[in-house]
C-alpha cells in the first residue's frame, strides 16, 4: 500500500515545485516587462525625435534574429508546434530574453504592437526549459508548456481565469482536453499573484455603467456588432497577409524593416499625431468614455499589419483591443447600445476572431469589466468568432471540428 502510494506523492511534490518555479519566474517577468514598457513609452513621448530612429531599430531586430534567433524567429507558432510535435527540438531559452528586448526596441522607436505574443513566448520558453532537468512523457510536457502560456497571458493582463483557457483553447479549439487543466489553472493564479507583489502594473479600465434590460432588439444590436467584428478579424488578418507578402517580395530582408519603418513614420507625419502608434492605451480608455474618430481602427489595422510584416517584435492583442473598442466606439451612433458595452464587447470580440479563442475572450472580459455583462461578451465573441472563418493569426493553430453553421 505505501508503495503504491508514495510514486503518486513523489510526482505532487514534483508538479508543486514546477507550478511554484514557473509561476514565480513568469510573474517577475511580466513584472519587469510591464514597467519597462511603461518607461519606453513614456520616454517615446516625451522625446518624439526618437522616432525617426524607427527603420535603423527594425534592421537591427531582423539582423539580431537572423543571426542568432533560430527557431525562436517562429515566435508563437513555435510553442503551437511545440505542442502538437513535443519530440521536436524543443523551444530554445534565448527566445526569452529576446523577444522581451526587441519588443521593448519596437515600442521605443515608435512600432505599433502589442505585448501578449511577447508574454505567451516568455512563458512558454520558461516552462519549456524544465524539460531538460525532469523526465516528462508527452502529455506532462504538452501540459508543462501550457503552464508557461497560461502564466505569461495571465500575470500580463491581470486575468487569470481567460489565461488558462487561453492556453487549453488557443492550442487546439474544438478538440480541447483539459487534462491538466488545474496545474494550468493553478500556475495562472499564482503566476498573476506574483505579479502583483510588485505594484499595481496593470491596465484599469472605466467601468461600463448599468446592465441594459435583454430584449429581441437588443439581442439583435448584438448580432450584428458581432458580425462586424468578425467582418473586422477577417480585414486585420487579411491586411497583415497583404503587408507580409509585399514585404517578402523585397530581396534584402534588412531593407524591410527600414522601409516598414519610413511609412509608419510618414503616417505619423501625415495623422499629426502618436496615438496609434505603440500599445495605445490611451485611445483605449477614451473609447470607452467619449466619440472618437471613425477611421481610428482603420488607422491601427494598416500601422499594426506594417511593424509586424516588416519584421518588428510584439504581440497582436494590444491593438486588437484598440481596433475592437474604437471600432465598438465608431458603432455607437448607429447602435443604441451604451458606448462603453460597444467598447468592451469590440475589446474582445476583434481579439476572439483572430485568435480562435471565443470562450478565453469571454472570461477575460467578465474579469475586466464585470461578470454581469458575461452574455453580452459571450453572444459577441461568438458571432465574431463564427463570422471570422476558420483562419486565424496563428498559421500553426490546428482547429478541429470547425463548422461554420
Amino acid at each position: 500500500m505505501i508503495k503504491s502510494v508514495f510514486p503518486l506523492i513523489r510526482l505532487f511534490y514534483i508538479w508543486l515545485l514546477l507550478i511554484l518555479a514557473i509561476a514565480g519566474l513568469v510573474g517577475s517577468l511580466s513584472a519587469v516587462f510591464l514597467y519597462s514598457l511603461q518607461e519606453v513609452t513614456l520616454f517615446r513621448e516625451t522625446h518624439l525625435w526618437i522616432i525617426y530612429m524607427l527603420p535603423f531599430a527594425g534592421m537591427f531586430i531582423v539582423w539580431w534574429y537572423q543571426r542568432y534567433g533560430g527557431n525562436a524567429q517562429k515566435g508563437n507558432n513555435l510553442l503551437l508546434e511545440e505542442y502538437y510535435y513535443p519530440t521536436s527540438p524543443g523551444v530554445p531559452w534565448k527566445m526569452a530574453p529576446m523577444v522581451i528586448l526587441t519588443t521593448l526596441i519596437t515600442h521605443l522607436f515608435g512600432g505599433s504592437a502589442g505585448r501578449e505574443g511577447t508574454a505567451v513566448q516568455y512563458g512558454g520558453t520558461v516552462a519549456a526549459q524544465f524539460n531538460k532537468f525532469v523526465p516528462l512523457g508527452k502529455q506532462e510536457k504538452r501540459i508543462l508548456l501550457l503552464c508557461g502560456i497560461a502564466a505569461g497571458f495571465s500575470s500580463l493582463f491581470g486575468t487569470p481565469l481567460a489565461g488558462a483557457i487561453f492556453a487549453i483553447e488557443v492550442v487546439q479549439l474544438g478538440k480541447i482536453r483539459w487534462r491538466g487543466v488545474s496545474a494550468i489553472l493553478a500556475t495562472a493564479l499564482l503566476s498573476n499573484w506574483v505579479c502583483s507583489l510588485y505594484g499595481d502594473l496593470h491596465t484599469h479600465y472605466p467601468p461600463i455603467g448599468e446592465v441594459p434590460n435583454w430584449s429581441f432588439s437588443i439581442v439583435a444590436y448584438l448580432f450584428l456588432a458581432g458580425i462586424l467584428f468578425g467582418l473586422t478579424s477577417i480585414l486585420f488578418r487579411y491586411t497583415g497577409d497583404v503587408c507580409r507578402i509585399g514585404f517578402q517580395k523585397i530581396k534584402q530582408p534588412l531593407l524591410r524593416p527600414f522601409i516598414g519603418g519610413i511609412l509608419v513614420i510618414l503616417a505619423v507625419h501625415l495623422l499629426q499625431t502618436t496615438k496609434h502608434i505603440g500599445l495605445g492605451i490611451p485611445t483605449i480608455i477614451d473609447a470607452f468614455q467619449q466619440p472618437l474618430p471613425p477611421t481610428d481602427f482603420l488607422i491601427k489595422i494598416g500601422l499594426t499589419a506594417l511593424t509586424l510584416s516588416a519584421g518588428f517584435k510584439g504581440g497582436e492583442v494590444t491593438p486588437l483591443f484598440f481596433i475592437g473598442a474604437t471600432l465598438g466606439n465608431a458603432l455607437a451612433p448607429f447602435i443604441p447600445l451604451p458606448l462603453a458595452l460597444l467598447a468592451a464587447t469590440g475589446f474582445v470580440s476583434v481579439f476572439a476572431g483572430c485568435t480562435k479563442t471565443p470562450l478565453a475572450c469571454t472570461i477575460m472580459a467578465m474579469e475586466l469589466f464585470g461578470w454581469q455583462y458575461g452574455a453580452f461578451f459571450l453572444t459577441t465573441c461568438l458571432i465574431s468568432f463564427v463570422i471570422s472563418g476558420k483562419k486565424g493569426i496563428y498559421s500553426s493553430q490546428r482547429i478541429k471540428n470547425f463548422k461554420l453553421f
